[in-house]
């Protein structure tokens, strides 16, 4: 790791203070390619002149037909009306979880439709500044980890979650680094040759 934070250099990784907005563009952008999501995520946000960004309660009275022209499936259609209604109803209160675990506020989260550990991982580490959360199930710490650690296989769960451990409690500032680490060259492990 410090090899990585030599080439790296100072830590950017800063709190964003979106909450429903950035769920909803989380759930947009679900097994899409960047350009592709962001054309959709800008004409949903363009459905709402008046405003930055929707409120759940506009959200909810906009038709499916509206939502679909902008480029939404029905699935993601039901996982953001799912979003709205618990954050409407306060089943899911954003002012709660500054009182809440981390494991509480995955709980919490991952009860809405659409959203799993691995968006409510990335909204803990970007949109409320939580220090110490290690993705092991996200595709670019597997690799930079691999890669860092000059492992010939793709390194398990159990794996990623013991070197996280040794991180703790600045996970968060690992895991930036580590997807920072793939921006720059690291040389791959040598295969050892056979007998």
């Amino acid at each position: 790791m410090a090899d990585i934070i030599a080439k790296v250099g100072p830590l950017g990784l800063m709190p964003r203070r979106e909450r429903f907005p950035a769920l909803v563009r989380a759930i947009i952008f679900q097994q899409l390619a960047g350009a592709a999501a962001r054309a959709i995520h800008n004409r949903f946000v363009d459905l709402y002149p008046e405003t930055d960004f929707p409120t759940p309660e506009l959200v909810l009275a906009t038709p499916d037909t509206k939502l679909r022209k902008a480029g939404l499936s029905p699935q993601k259609i039901s996982y953001i009306r799912d979003l709205a209604e618990h954050v409407r109803d306060g089943k899911l209160n954003f002012h709660r979880f500054a009182r809440m675990t981390d494991d509480e506020v995955v709980a919490d989260l991952t009860r809405v439709k659409g959203i799993g550990r691995w968006t409510a991982e990335m909204f803990l580490i970007f949109n409320l500044g939580s220090p110490d959360v290690f993705p092991v199930d996200d595709f670019g710490i597997q690799k930079a980890v691999k890669i860092a650690y000059r492992m010939r296989a793709w390194p398990k769960k159990k794996q990623l979650a013991k070197i996280g451990e040794r991180m703790r409690p600045y996970r968060s500032a690992a895991t930036w680094y580590l997807w920072r680490s793939l921006d720059i060259t690291l040389p791959e492990p040598v295969p050892k040759k056979r007998k």
